[in-house]
Order: C-alpha cells, then sequence, then structure tokens
C-alpha cells in the first residue's frame, strides 16, 4: 500500500513538472517494477506491453473510430446536423445553443471522440452564435459540455477501453450508454434555457434560423443513417464492435466521396489528424499499463479491498467515495487517463463488495452499472477546472476567448452533469433498461 501511494506521489509530482502523463505513467510504473523485481523483468515487461499494444486486434477499434469522426467533420456533415438542430430549437431564446448542444450529441454518435466533437463543432457552431449576438460564456459553454457526450455515446472510444480493460461485453456497454446519453442532452438543454431565464443577456430573445441547404440535409440523414448503420450491424448480429469500426470508417469515406464535400487535401487532413489523435492514446496505454502492472504488484487493489471490508463501509458511502475521488481527480487528470489509472484499482471492489445484492441485480448487469457511472463521472473532469480538457481545445480554436470565460460558461452544465451521475447511482435501470432487451 506504502509503495502504491509513493508511486502515485511521484507520478502526481512529475505531471505538476509538465511531464506528459504517457511518460510519466511508463516512468513510474517501469521505474516501479524494477526496484521490486529488476531491471531484466521490467525491460521484458515494457517491451510485450508496447509490442502487444500495438499489434492488439482489438485496440485497432481506436483509429478507426477517430479516422471515422475527423472524416465525417472534414467533409462537412456536421455542419448540416447544426443546421437540422437549429431549425428545430431556432424559434426559442437561447435556440442555438441549445442547437449546439444538440448537434454535439448527434455527431458525437457517430464520432466516438469529446476532444474531435468539442474541436469540430467549435468551428461550426461558434461563428452563427457570435453572428446573432449570443455572449460568449454561453456560446463556448454549450460546446465544450455538448461535446463531453462524445465519451458516452455509442460508439464510444472510452467504453471501449473500459470494455477491454475489464472484460466486459463491449455491445452491452454501448447500448447501455444510449439513454444516459440522451439524458445528458435533455439535462443539457434544460441548463441553457435555466441559463437564459437567470440571465437574459446571455442569447437575443429570438434568432432567425438560417436555411438548410440541400447539402445541409443530406448531412443530417447522411449522420443519421452512419449510426443506425453501426447499432443494427452490432446488435443485429452483421459484425462484432471492432468489425463496426472498420465498416463506419468504410463508410463514412464513401459518403464524402458521394457528397463532393471533401477534398484530396482534406482527407490527408483527417487523416493525419488520426494518426496524432492514435499515438497519443496508445502512447497513454501503454504508461498506463505499466503503471497499473506496478501497482498490481505492489498491492493496491488488494489493500484497497481488504481495508473496505475491515471498516464493514456500506456499498453507498464506498460508491460515494469512488464518485468523489473521480471528481477530485478530473481537476488535474483528463479522461483517458483517469480511467487507466483507476479502473484496474477499483474495479475489484465490484467483485469484493455486494453491489448486485443491494441493488438486487445480475452480477453482470451490476458491473456495467458500474461501468456507466465510472464513465459519466469521468466525462464531468472534461469540463472541470483546472483542466478540463474540451475546454482547453475550444481555447485552442478560439484563442480570443479567455479560460475564464469559457469554465463560467460550462457551469450550468456541470450543475447539469451532476445531476445525471446522481440519477444514474440512484436509478440503476436508467442504464440497465435497454441492456435487458438483449
Amino acid at each position: 500500500m506504502l509503495i502504491s501511494l509513493i508511486g502515485f506521489a511521484v507520478l502526481l509530482g512529475l505531471l505538476l513538472l509538465r511531464v506528459p502523463i504517457a511518460f510519466g505513467m511508463a516512468a513510474v510504473g517501469g521505474i516501479g517494477f524494477a526496484l521490486m523485481r529488476g531491471w531484466g523483468p521490467a525491460w521484458a515487461m515494457t517491451g510485450q506491453i508496447a509490442f502487444d499494444s500495438a499489434l492488439s486486434y482489438t485496440l485497432s477499434v481506436i483509429p478507426l473510430f477517430i479516422f471515422m469522426g475527423n472524416v465525417l467533420a472534414a467533409s462537412g456533415i456536421a455542419h448540416g446536423l447544426y443546421a437540422g438542430a437549429d431549425r428545430l430549437f431556432g424559434r426559442t431564446r437561447g435556440g442555438l445553443a441549445m442547437a449546439s448542444v444538440f448537434s454535439c450529441g448527434g455527431f458525437s454518435a457517430v464520432c466516438g471522440s469529446s476532444l474531435a466533437t468539442a474541436a469540430t463543432m467549435s468551428k461550426v457552431a461558434m461563428p452563427s452564435m457570435r453572428k446573432f449576438g449570443y455572449d460568449d460564456r454561453l456560446a463556448t459553454g454549450s460546446i465544450a459540455a455538448g461535446g463531453t457526450l462524445g465519451i458516452l455515446i455509442p460508439p464510444s472510444v472510452i467504453l471501449i477501453i473500459y470494455g477491454l480493460l475489464t472484460e466486459t461485453n463491449i455491445a452491452k456497454l454501448f447500448i447501455a450508454g444510449i439513454i444516459p446519453g440522451i439524458l445528458g442532452v435533455i439535462l443539457y438543454l434544460v441548463a441553457v434555457k435555466a441559463a437564459v431565464w437567470r440571465n437574459p443577456s446571455l442569447a437575443p430573445e429570438v434568432t432567425e434560423s438560417e436555411p438548410m441547404s440541400r447539402q445541409d440535409v443530406i448531412g443530417v440523414f447522411a449522420v443519421l443513417g452512419l449510426f443506425a448503420f453501426i447499432m443494427v450491424g452490432i446488435y443485429g448480429g452483421f459484425f462484432t464492435p471492432t468489425e463496426a469500426a472498420g465498416m463506419g470508417a468504410g463508410v463514412s469515406v464513401l459518403l464524402a466521396i458521394a457528397l463532393r464535400t471533401m477534398s484530396i487535401a482534406d482527407f490527408f487532413d483527417a487523416t493525419l489528424d488520426s494518426v496524432r489523435a492514435t499515438a497519443m492514446i496508445f502512447a497513454v496505454i501503454i504508461g498506463a499499463e505499466l503503471f497499473t502492472n506496478f501497482v498490481n504488484f505492489a498491492g493496491l487493489p488488494d489493500a484497497l479491498v481488504s481495508i473496505v471490508t475491515d471498516l464493514e463501509l456500506p456499498v453507498w458511502a464506498v460508491m460515494l467515495g469512488i464518485v468523489v475521488i473521480y471528481l477530485i481527480l478530473g481537476c488535474v487528470l483528463e479522461s483517458l487517463s483517469m480511467i487507466l489509472l483507476t479502473v484496474p484499482v477499483f474495479y475489484p471492489l465490484m467483485y469484493e463488495l455486494p453491489f448486485a445484492n443491494e441493488m438486487l441485480l445480475d452480477p453482470e448487469n451490476a458491473l456495467i452499472w458500474f461501468a456507466i457511472v465510472v464513465v459519466v463521472a469521468t466525462e464531468i473532469s472534461l469540463i472541470t477546472p483546472p483542466v478540463g480538457m474540451n475546454v482547453f481545445v475550444l481555447k485552442a480554436v478560439l484563442q480570443d476567448v479567455s479560460l475564464s470565460t469559457i469554465f463560467k460558461g460550462v457551469l450550468p452544465f456541470w450543475i447539469a452533469d451532476i445531476v445525471r451521475l446522481a440519477l444514474l447511482i440512484l436509478i440503476p435501470s436508467l442504464s440497465l433498461w435497454m441492456v435487458s432487451w438483449m
């Protein structure tokens, strides 16, 4: 236990020194394992983990879904989705902000990446909201918060990684995330209305919806069709989630070619962006695997289970403690790092504590419910100061907007996320109702 805590302390120190999280975890995990087992086994473990991760068939789903999202963004399909959402909400105060949230949810359903969704929709939605006089706080807040929906609405890269870490059925994780994702969209729409009601200066009274072009209409149906194609393919038994990534990527390229909205230069840019994002994610995965092996060998999960069992804490107190830890970690870590660092530590608790008995659930369903709660708690970290990765993505795209402005804008949405997290914990059927159909 002490060795593991020293490892965590050293890792946090490296992060404060601005060492990239991937290299920090790899250094602490590799050196820590070497000090306990020797340098020979440590080097062998490092090489094996890097080799297995790079050649993993199941992990190939990550670059394929990222590529699919980048192609959709480069082909202009995201603009059509936003135009359609604008038509739906344009005649109400704050309608463009609500359209931003709605279109972020739709785009993330076929993108799978929160950061890609936030970056894409900021380029699409921000000019329109500024044109009609929306305050930068509401405009940026709706985009940053809406982008977080990509972490949960399937196909979600984070849910895929969670399923690989815990050997949980990815198809069931996908379908379990649908209702919580829709609930997130609804609560975000309520947050927009509440923010405008409290401060009417954030949005003009009514904005005239911009006319939808033929290309925009095609874009809406393209996104809906691609989402339906992936979901029907997975749950109809036509292909696995891993194969679905390849099918989705191929169809997105065919759509871009058919719409004739993506040039060769745009295609190469989308490919290069996908390579960069994939390299970053795989570096983090390899570093996290090294750190996880160190922590497991040091005995932290077993020690944690022993402590919780000896204290005889109620199940709900343990769950509340886990959520609080995620909210605190969200202030200094981004979502992928949090999942890779904490799930191997907390997941064993689900086996040792009677969560399933307390909630009258099947043990497998209890583990799926726990996954959704963890991912939603992690989702909140994307808009939690002082890190908030989605906030920094918007800042990189919108350099004339200050970080404080964006963080003020996301506050109503952060509160909505806390409400959603509480509902998912108290009402497990919100996550498991659709799973029961499978």
